[in-house]
Order: C-alpha cells, then sequence, then structure tokens
C-alpha cells in the first residue's frame, strides 16, 4: 500500500501472477522438485513474497451452475464481493462432452443463446477463462432481448467473501475488491457480447444506436461498481485488456475513458485506488491511459512482449500510476529468449527501474506454464538486492 500511495519503502517488491503457473504443473506433476507436493500459498511462503490476488481465480465457483452466464460475460465466482441475479428470464441448459456450455436465454423480447468452451486441454495448460464460441449478439434482433436482461439485473453485495478470502491470505496481500475486467458496457460489448468484427461494422456504420444500447447496459455496470467500491477494501479492480489491436484510440478516448474516469473519481472519493488490467500494447492509448485517473497499471507488458520499453513507461507514469508488472512473460520461456538474452535482458530492466518508486514487479500477463524457475529465482534475488526505493 505504501508503494501504491507513493511513499519510501525499504524494498522493491516483486509480487508475481503464478497461479496458471501453478495449476498447470501441479496438474501435470511438474512443479520444482522441492514444491513437488506443495499448495501455492506453501511456495508463496517459503519463497517470502506477496500472495498476488489482483484478478480472482475464474474457475473458482461457488456452486456447480454458477457458469451459466460466462457468455455474458459474468463469472459467479466464490471470491467475488458481489452476486448478479437475472429475474424475469429463464435459461436452456447444455453441456457438452468437450467443456463446451450452451444456454439459451428466454427473455419477454425474444431468445438469445451462448455457447462458451472450458476443455480438459485448457486446464491442462492452466487457463481458467472460458472461450466464447458463440456470442449472444448475433444481429440487432438480439439488442432488445440483451438489454432486457441487463435491465432486470440485481447486484446483492457479498462482502462476506472478500472477509473470508482475507482471512485466508491473512497479511500477505490486501484483498482485492475485483468488479470486473471490462470497464464498461461498451467495453462489455465488444469483449464478451458480440464478435468484434460485428462490434466494429456497427461502430462505423450505426455508431449512436450501438452507444444507446451501450447506454441501457450501463446502470447495470455502475450498480456493480457501486457495490464493489463500498466493499471492504482499499484495492478496487475494474477493467483492463486495452490492447490497441482490438481497443481502437478513439473507441477509448470517446466511449470508455469517460466511464473509468467517473469510476477512479468514485473511488478516490471513498479513499480507494483504482486497478486496471493494462496488459496489452498500448502503443497510441498511453495518452488516454494517463488521462484515466487510475492508481495502478496491473500486468504492465513492456518491450520486447509489446512495442513500448519499460523506461518509457516508468517515465511516463512517475508520481502519477503505480506500475505493477513490468517484466514480460516471454522472458522466462527458454524457447523464446536464451539464456545469454534472458540475463542481459534482466540487467538492463532493472537499470530501467531508476529509484523503483512506485514500481511493484511482476510477470506480465502471467508466469507461463512453461516458465524457467531458475529465471524466476533469478529475478527475486536482483528485486531483493535493488535496495530500498527512499
Amino acid at each position: 500500500m505504501d508503494t501504491i500511495e507513493g511513499k519510501p519503502v525499504d524494498k522493491l517488491l516483486f509480487i508475481p501472477r503464478m497461479d496458471l503457473w501453478y495449476k498447470a504443473n501441479s496438474l501435470a506433476g511438474t512443479l520444482p522438485e522441492k514444491y513437488r507436493d506443495a499448495k501455492l500459498m506453501d511456495i508463496v511462503d517459503d519463497l517470502d513474497i506477496g500472495y498476488h490476488c489482483l484478478l480472482p481465480d475464474f474457475s473458482s465457483f461457488e456452486e456447480p451452475y454458477s457458469d451459466l452466464d460466462i457468455g455474458l460475460g459474468v463469472y459467479h465466482l466464490d471470491v467475488n464481493c458481489y452476486e448478479t441475479y437475472f429475474h424475469n428470464i429463464t435459461r436452456t441448459v447444455e453441456r457438452g462432452n468437450s467443456g463446451a456450455l450452451k444456454v439459451t436465454y428466454h427473455t419477454p423480447k425474444g431468445d438469445v443463446s451462448t455457447t462458451c468452451v472450458h476443455n480438459e486441454d485448457m486446464k491442462r495448460d492452466g487457463i481458467t477463462l472460458w472461450v466464447v464460441k458463440e456470442h449472444a449478439i448475433k444481429s440487432e434482433e438480439n439488442w432488445e432481448a440483451i438489454a432486457f436482461i441487463f435491465e432486470n439485473a440485481e447486484i446483492v453485495p457479498r462482502y462476506d467473501r472478500l472477509e473470508k478470502f482475507q482471512e485466508f491470505i491473512g497479511d500477505r496481500a490486501e484483498a482485492v475488491a475485483y468488479a470486473h475486467t471490462q470497464a464498461c458496457a461498451m467495453h462489455l460489448l465488444i469483449k464478451d457480447l458480440m464478435p468484434i468484427t460485428d462490434f466494429y461494422v456497427t461502430l462505423m456504420t450505426d455508431e449512436d444506436a450501438l452507444a444507446q444500447l451501450a447506454a441501457r447496459i450501463e446502470p447495470y455496470m455502475d450498480k456493480l461498481f457501486e457495490v464493489v467500491s463500498h466493499a471492504p477494501s482499499r484495492l478496487v479492480f475494474s477493467g483492463g485488456n486495452y490492447d490497441v489491436t482490438v481497443t481502437a484510440p478513439n473507441l477509448y478516448s470517446k466511449h470508455m475513458l469517460p466511464q473509468i474516469q467517473k469510476r477512479a473519481d468514485a473511488a478516490h472519493a471513498m479513499g480507494k485506488y483504482l486497478i486496471c488490467h493494462t496488459d496489452g500494447e498500448n502503443t497510441g492509448l498511453m495518452p488516454y491511459l494517463l488521462e484515466s485517473r487510475f492508481d495502478v497499471a496491473d500486468s504492465l507488458c513492456p518491450a520486447p512482449m509489446c512495442k513500448i520499453d519499460l523506461a518509457d513507461y516508468v517515465d511516463a507514469f512517475r508520481d502519477k500510476i503505480t506500475i505493477w508488472g513490468g517484466i514480460p512473460s516471454t522472458c522466462m520461456l527458454d524457447f523464446i529468449m536464451d539464456d545469454k538474452t534472458f540475463y542481459s535482458y534482466i540487467d538492463s530492466l532493472f537499470e530501467k527501474l531508476g529509484d523503483g518508486k512506485r514500481i511493484i514487479l511482476s510477470i506480465a500477463d502471467t508466469m507461463p506454464p512453461a516458465s524457467r524457475f531458475d529465471r524466476f529465482e533469478h529475478i527475486l534475488r536482483l528485486s531483493r538486492e535493488f535496495g530500498s526505493t527512499k
């Protein structure tokens, strides 16, 4: 928290996201020998690092049927500090043998259906997010039904879940109040509800109509953030994956920026900090990220995996935004970086950190299952040798 607030601290923090790495290697029996039978928390404690919990475990549901609304971008997770209820609809559910889940929503405005997949191959690779194979919106004929679904949604606080999770992690981390990876209704449309090509064709041909549809869904997103922002945590997570290849700068600046600013202002008014998941290619988006007023840029991924150099991020974000990330996941993989390139790259990376103020090192977006653990240990050693950021 001191690092996020820009206060002097006595060390450079290294808090990597290891959950997907752990899931894949635990299932395959390929964890490092000393951790062969360990839980992730045991590994974190042995390494004496913070427990990364900015993002929830997207495969951890409270009930077997809690996965039904994934096609709407809604994960009913057992750590969510809220619950979403969709009223005045019914569902028809079909489960396939290959991990496919088809849900048809019956509404007074017509039916819409989604199909998502989470199969055994994905699980072996540590993947927890489902893949949408059939989007809810296939044409404008589905708009009224989608609007009806979200207009009849109710958000109920479940702060007990967050409190339970905080008890589980103890003083290893601050339990983050997670709202949504989608920052606003327009973001929900492009990421979950529509194929990306359909979204941009509609944006180009009938932007006003698409904006009106988003405006009908926005109260749901607003209520969700309001409930989450009142949760017992100083850290609130809302929005992410703003890759310029799918999030055009004009889309971000016109339709997303005002909503992100609104959420940042609301969090700040309550003495809290807003985290955004900025893990993509941010070339072209940088000016708008700086205007967004969020406090933590999570999973920030620099060159060579993306185009912007870490030194440029450090310079641009100085005294404005805390960097949580900075180490591209590709450098953990020896089939992408050989040893000579890795050690040279990591040494130069640490030189770009300046005084280390407002930086929490992490592997962006996550530590890959095939990571070389000796490289992980090398980064950990360098972080401890970095010294204070006074």
